[in-house]
């Protein structure tokens, strides 16, 4: 089968007519093995499906969008391929639809980092196709969300977010300014903050997967 992504999949134990979907986006610099480590501990009734980033760094290492650094090693990112990126996801959730007996209105996106900043672009540019998005070590950035998106129907939209208090990567300061954003949206949120660096705590996990549950 020849999707716009490389995935890996893990099918549900319980098979329904058509099954709901937890699809993993992973960090920068990582690959669709990091998340997927996790896939066995995930509710039966789920398609686990870990994508992979489409910027090769080399060395099993990809990326959804460059990094860069300026002069004054200023970090700063390619939002026109994090962009790309967005709509390259939102089309491979069709793919996926199209051709696994997936529920088109129970998919969940599940991102670390890079993985989580894209979530949140592709849920609020394209809440239709998303139900859910538990987004870890990540922050809202407008700047990649389809324009004229605080127009559209989120009534469907749920979102799990959390972050490490001490996490060397993207500031915390970054991930508190999450909730208003959404709220401001009337989007439901759940923020949760864990004693950890830039990674999931175990805590972190349990809550998640709870939240998917309920």
């Amino acid at each position: 089968m020849n999707l716009s992504l490389e995935y890996k999949i893990q099918a549900p134990k319980v098979v329904l007519d058509k099954n709901p979907v937890l699809l993993l986006l992973h960090g920068y610099g990582s690959n669709e093995e990091d998340l997927f480590s996790f896939a066995t501990e995930l509710p039966d009734t789920y398609y686990v499906i870990s994508a992979r980033a489409p910027y090769d760094l080399q060395y099993g290492a990809y990326a959804w969008y460059a990094i860069n650094f300026d002069a004054d090693q200023n970090k700063f990112s390619d939002n026109e391929q994090a962009k790309i990126s967005r709509d390259t996801i939102a089309n491979f959730v069709d793919e996926l639809v199209a051709n696994y007996p997936i529920d088109a209105n129970n998919v969940t996106l599940i991102g670390f980092s890079q993985g989580s900043i894209l979530s949140y672009a592709v849920a609020l540019s394209y809440p239709e196709k998303i139900q859910r998005v538990v987004a870890m070590s990540g922050y809202f950035n407008d700047e990649i969300i389809k324009e004229g998106y605080e127009k559209n129907d989120f009534k469907n939209l749920k979102i799990f977010a959390s972050h490490g208090t001490v996490d060397q990567v993207i500031p915390i300061d970054w991930a508190r300014k999450t909730p208003a954003a959404l709220e401001k949206l009337n989007i439901p949120v759940i923020y949760k903050e864990y004693p950890v660096g830039h990674g999931v705590a175990p805590q972190n996990f349990f809550d998640f997967k709870n939240w998917l549950l309920g």
